[in-house]
């Protein structure tokens, strides 16, 4: 995932409260993995992910 991809929270399709409360604690932007999964997953499809911690 490159630059030009890069999408913040309200730009994944989550809820206005989620998307709030997630800022309010202090996380501005997505890992890639939640970039790439959270699509996914409120489509209602299975996610398996692997990503470096």
């Amino acid at each position: 995932m490159n630059s030009e991809t890069k999408k913040d929270f309200s730009q994944l399709g989550l809820n206005q409260d989620i998307v709030d409360t997630v800022i309010k604690l202090g996380y501005e932007n997505p890992t890639p993995i939640q970039q790439y999964a959270i699509p996914y997953i409120l489509s209602g499809r299975d996610v398996l992910g692997q990503a470096q911690t």
